[in-house]
């Protein structure tokens, strides 16, 4: 089973009755003063302690303290989306988005004087070349743009601010742009919150565009990536039919062809100077903070930002839609309709109602499509979400048909289920169950400071009352069935949009030529005068934090002999309780289907659905889930629920009932997975050929029962085996903080025979060496993607401290190597990265890996690009200072806390290690120089041969070049997963 869609439910009584001891529910907003003069606001009821600052020039400050770890998570976000681009100009903000990371004045330049004049020079070739008509004068303006622009990068400095997020220890360094928000994004270790403010106050002081027909170039790859992607296409097919006039629908986020073409740098500064004013951003920080001393840093850093009016230009009102409006795309992935309603906006009183009625229909467990469609198997599987933004929202419902299905047919059976409620046919129960499921939801993300931040983001950008939001639930509460079931009469009728994604040759993809890009100067061993200046502000250390798992991990023992593993949750009344078998789908082929087959079983006092209704009911969460070795029965909730909770599983494990139609379709919906299986390029690249390379025909993924032997089999037997896991030796986890009373219940419920069954031998599948293969899969995409996989020695914990290090400096994230040389310099493709990754397990193996998502026209350029840097790794020693100072940090910065801390101890119990090793990590990369990482790439990188995994368009991609690389292999899907047993196809 899965976690709800908003989690749990009933269990929620304890946790709000707690939350509410002491005061009302009345929520008002309340104004302060801090002891340094800053005003602020807050409000009653709370659940995240917000205090919302606004600074004299109309900056918006959210700040909320959460000490689970010393880090700080933080967004800027700017309002400034796709809707506030010009219609002559799409993809703007976007691009815009790119450039912020590109530096200023002072940022990645080594000479500003001279810069600006080349890059002026650019810019009015740009304008030349966006007024110019004749083809054959544009690529001679262009060729004049990549000339200048080689002798500006002589002077610019690539990627100054990435190096410096990145030496604070930052994560998750990255930024979004969407319909009315562009937010930017990193997670520091809270002892950098000074040195991040002064480099982010710089940062958005002004605009610089610097490196930008590269970064045009690497914009137009992503565009490529979205023309690759059907949900993409799909999205946005679905929203020009919603949104006929309005900037929702007619201007993609992404931008069109012909805008992306033709760029505009005026255009962009102008966009800058328009909308990233303070008055128009917030600075959001939830974490490991003091609120007095943080505000006031943030006015140092902002304070003097200059506000000016911000006027948003006019959205165009929709007009009704009076009857079904449909369309379809086509492409590769697996087909899919999607059904969705143009709704009121964010704040409005529909939102409330949609928000109620979308979990009525799909909570994930006891909703009207969970019940109805997924669990009596009517389609493969369907969905409904809302989304609300400032102006109009949608409800989407999405649908996968089984095998035998029309698209058509299961649009009917999604509207079938919106009549149910516009019928009240659902239970009165519900409304409550799913009002405090929400609530649930909300306690548990509120304990998360990246959640709580993002709140804050959503707030800001849609100009939301923070005390709105905190009674929003309340509200909920107010709403009666026939209040519901009245607005649902009056909203869903023929108002809808449909879109069939339909499986097919994809249609209106735009196919680039390659401009002729001179790859740009890096100057990896130049400063600015700004990040020398950074370099030398100390902060105070952080330590990392030793984790004695034995002190950590209590133990004790039921009165059958079963050990109890536990640890107490000192946050809340929240608990799970975890029966864990050592033996998975390695040592029974058959017992993933036992479990899968277990999701729709029935017993002899409840039908499926009712059994499902009877767990929302009390408001516990339960499943089973098999991995290859391990296998889990949990259940999890309130602790004074929990009893209850392991009875219903325990009467659901010894009364299981088999049901030969239920299993037929079961079985169906396997065989139609395995064709969405082989029409996903990411599941064929990551799952299917990843797989093949470190395995071959031998592997897990190819070791599976065909469709015909899945129905030669007894579903009785199915449940047997079910039955029967119980029989086998188990241990126990519990979290929460009434372990005597989940003791007594599993002696009084988990009744277990005297003596338990030792597990199955488990069957061992061997790596094939790797070196001088190409499996190549054709497929429908205008990209290609490819990986290089190397397999290296076994798992030697001695080199986990050198990986990591390597990782962070050569391979992965915007300031690495690889992303830099591949990208930055080259615009050879839009994503790159190259990775050591150790093995999970003791005495297997580790491996290199490296990947590249290009256009299939680049690809011979590109892959010569990586195998050069996997071949010589560049020298760059402030680059390599740099990585170092960020991996320390990260690591002194990382923190494992409750539940966490068992599972990360069975992790590194697999790796044969029993003690955390993360001080002895630091202690070693904190001695280690350039000259340890180079003899680390030598010994381990230098000289492998690689397996290249390529999925591409066969019309498209260079075969001759790949053949360079090793012997092609064309390998047929059914082969690969081992579907239908066929043969591999020949070069």
């Amino acid at each position: 089973m899965k976690y709800t869609k908003l989690t749990y439910f009933l269990l929620l009584l304890l946790v709000v009755s707690a939350c509410k001891k002491g005061n009302d529910s009345t929520v008002t907003t309340e104004t302060h003063t801090d002891p340094n003069g800053f005003t602020y606001e807050t409000v009653t009821n709370d659940p995240t302690g917000l205090r919302l600052y606004t600074l004299d020039n109309g900056l918006k400050v959210y700040l909320s303290r959460n000490t689970d770890e010393p880090k700080i998570q933080t967004f800027i976000p700017v309002r400034a989306g796709s809707v506030y681009d010009p219609a002559d100009n799409t993809g703007l903000a976007h691009y815009l988005e790119h450039m912020v990371f590109k530096g200023t004045d002072e940022i990645g330049t080594q000479d500003w004087e001279k810069e600006k004049v080349l890059l002026q020079e650019i810019s009015d070739l740009y304008e030349a070349h966006k007024k110019e008509t004749d083809s054959v004068k544009k690529r001679a303006i262009y060729r004049k743009i990549d000339s200048v622009s080689q002798e500006a990068s002589k002077i610019s400095i690539a990627n100054e601010y990435d190096k410096m997020v990145s030496s604070l220890g930052a994560e998750g360094t990255n930024a979004w742009t969407w319909n009315e928000e562009t937010v930017y994004v990193n997670k520091i270790p809270s002892n950098g919150l000074d040195k991040w403010l002064r480099l982010e106050s710089e940062r958005f002081s002004q605009l610089v565009l610097r490196l930008f027909h590269t970064e045009l170039e690497a914009v137009y790859e992503e565009f490529n990536r979205a023309q690759d992607s059907d949900s993409r296409k799909e999205y946005y097919e679905l929203f020009r039919l919603l949104f006929p006039k309005h900037p929702y629908g007619q201007q993609p986020t992404i931008g069109v062809s012909e805008h992306l073409k033709n760029p505009s740098m005026e255009a962009i500064h102008d966009y800058f100077n328009t909308y990233y004013v303070p008055n128009n951003m917030a600075v959001v920080l939830v974490g490991d903070l003091e609120f007095d001393e943080t505000i006031k840093k943030v006015n140092d850093a902002f304070g003097d930002f200059k506000p000016k009016e911000v006027t948003y230009p006019e959205r165009p009102k929709e007009d009704s839609i009076t009857a079904p409006v449909e369309n379809e795309v086509f492409g590769p992935e697996a087909a899919r309709v999607s059904l969705a309603y143009r709704t009121p906006g964010i704040g409005t009183e529909g939102e409330k109602y949609i928000t109620l009625i979308d979990m009525i229909l799909n909570n994930s467990e006891a909703g009207l499509i969970d019940l109805n469609l997924n669990q009596q198997q009517k389609l493969q599987r369907a969905g409904c979400s809302p989304t609300f933004q400032n102006d109009y929202g949608y409800h989407r419902f999405y649908g996968y048909p089984k095998s035998d299905q029309s698209l058509e047919e299961v649009k009917e059976l999604l509207l079938g289920q919106i009549e149910k409620v516009k019928k009240g046919e659902f239970d009165e129960w519900m409304l409550d169950a799913v009002i405090n499921d929400l609530k649930l939801s909300q306690i548990r993300q509120y304990e998360n400071a990246s959640a709580v931040a993002y709140a804050y983001v959503n707030a800001f950008v849609h100009f939301q009352d923070w005390g709105e939001e905190v009674k929003k639930l309340d509200e909920l509460r107010k709403i009666s069935k026939q209040e519901l079931v009245n607005y649902a009469n009056e909203f869903y009728k023929d108002n809808y949009a449909v879109v069939y994604k339909r499986q097919g040759e994809a249609k209106n993809l735009v196919k680039v030529e390659n401009p002729k890009i001179t790859p740009i100067q890096l100057n990896r061993d130049k400063q600015s005068e700004f990040i020398q200046a950074f370099n030398e502000i100390e902060i105070p250390n952080l330590k990392p934090q030793h984790i004695d798992y034995e002190e950590a991990i209590k133990e004790t023992k039921t009165n059958a002999g079963l050990e109890v593993s536990y640890i107490e949750n000192e946050i809340n009344d929240l608990a799970e309780l975890n029966i864990i078998f050592d033996m998975g789908k390695d040592n029974d082929k058959k017992l993933e289907h036992a479990i899968g087959y277990m999701e729709y079983m029935g017993t002899d006092k409840y039908a499926p659905d009712e059994l499902k209704k009877e767990f929302y009911k009390l408001g516990v969460n339960y499943g089973v889930r098999t991995g290859n070795d391990r296998s889990y029965v949990y259940v999890s909730g309130l602790s004074e629920n929990l009893d209850k909770g392991l009875a219903l599983l325990e009467h659901l494990w010894s009364n299981a009932v088999a049901d030969q139609e239920t299993y037929d379709k079961y079985v169906q919906n396997i065989g139609k997975r395995r064709e969405d299986t082989k029409a996903s390029k990411s599941r064929i690249l990551w799952s299917g050929l990843m797989s093949y390379g470190q395995y071959g025909e031998n592997s897990r993924l190819r070791d599976i029962f065909t469709i015909e032997e899945l129905k030669a089999i007894d579903p009785q037997e199915l449940v047997d085996i079910f039955k029967d896991l119980k029989n086998y030796k188990q241990r126990i986890f519990y979290y929460g903080n009434d372990l005597e009373g989940a003791v007594a219940a599993l002696d009084e419920k988990h009744n277990i025979q005297e003596e338990l069954v030792e597990y199955p031998e488990n069957k061992v599948y061997l790596e094939k060496e790797t070196g001088g293969h190409v499996y190549f899969v054709d497929y429908d995409m205008v990209q290609s993607e490819m990986l290089f996989l190397a397999k290296g020695e076994t798992f030697d914990p001695k080199k986990m401290a050198a990986s990591s290090l390597f990782n962070t400096y050569f391979g992965s994230g915007l300031s690495s190597i690889v992303f830099q040389e591949i990208r930055e310099s080259k615009s050879l493709a839009y994503s790159a990265f190259a990775a050591y990754s150790n093995a999970s397990e003791e005495r297997k193996p580790n491996y290199t890996y490296a990947y590249i998502g290009t256009q299939a026209n680049k690809m011979p350029q590109a892959v010569e690009a990586m195998m050069e840097l996997m071949t010589n790794m560049p020298e760059a020693q402030e680059q390599f200072e740099a990585a170092k100072e960020s991996t320390l940090k990260k690591l002194a910065a990382d923190r494992i806390n409750r539940q966490r801390i068992f599972w990360q101890y069975e992790s590194l119990k697999k790796r044969g290690l029993t003690e955390d090793n993360r001080q002895a990590m630091y202690d070693e990369i904190k001695k280690m120089t350039f000259e340890d990482l180079q003899t680390f790439f030598n010994e381990n990188i230098k000289g492998e041969t690689y397996d290249v995994m390529v999925v591409g368009n066969k019309n498209d991609v260079d075969m001759e070049a790949l053949k360079k690389l090793g012997e092609v292999e064309e390998i047929d899907l059914d082969y690969l997963f081992n579907y239908e047993k066929p043969k591999p196809l020949k070069p």
